[in-house]
């Protein structure tokens, strides 16, 4: 169906120069000569189209924060709308995205960071996109600090967690006041079978 349609367009327009004299003809012709070459234009376009991944939201965000000081590199791992102080700094994701694993790594980030001042006021550093492929890309610029994304966590619909509304046995509840669960005994007993040479 897919290869008919251009090919029919091909031959439309060949037909069409030749149909311009005889006046019944033409008209039909070039309406059926101009929706197959509308489809096949259409299709081109759609086949020339790259797919979007899907990107997938997370509840944490990872950030690699450097000391330069005393070049101490630390990992923090911030909740999305919360904040964490490094040093000076205080760093609050307000979104986290990457890509499923089967698709090329994208993650990015939407970030504020705020300098805290000796007086004690706050001075807005950074906002803006982070990207963990680039991180050199958007980064912060600080006389003593470095703070960039390095991926995210925790992804908010996760389809390995199982079905939706079923809850988790908490680790705990195989114990019931404090007495131990019974242990599962091994089967001693089993039955040989006969195999056939």
């Amino acid at each position: 169906m897919f290869l008919m349609v251009p090919t029919f367009a091909l031959r439309c327009a060949r037909i069409g120069g030749k149909c311009r004299n005889r006046n019944t003809s033409f008209t039909v012709m070039t309406v059926a000569c101009r929706s197959a070459l509308l489809f096949a234009a259409l299709m081109v376009v759609a086949i020339a189209t790259p797919a979007m991944a899907e990107r997938v939201e997370n509840g944490v965000a990872v950030f690699a924060a450097l000391d330069k000081v005393t070049a101490r590199i630390s990992e923090l791992e911030v909740p999305i709308n919360e904040t964490v102080e490094f040093g000076q700094l205080k760093v609050t994701p307000r979104v986290c995205f990457a890509r499923p694993p089967t698709e090329r790594p994208k993650t990015t980030s939407f970030v504020e960071i705020d300098e805290t001042k000796l007086d004690g006021t706050a001075e807005r550093l950074f906002t803006g996109w982070m990207l963990a492929e680039s991180p050199g890309l958007n980064a912060v610029e600080h006389p003593v600090f470095d703070v960039w994304l390095t991926g995210c966590k925790a992804p908010k619909n996760d389809v390995a967690s199982g079905p939706a509304g079923r809850d988790p046995q908490p680790a705990g509840a195989a114990f019931e006041s404090g007495a131990e669960a019974a242990q599962p005994q091994p089967d001693t007993s089993f039955q040989r079978r006969r195999i056939r040479r």
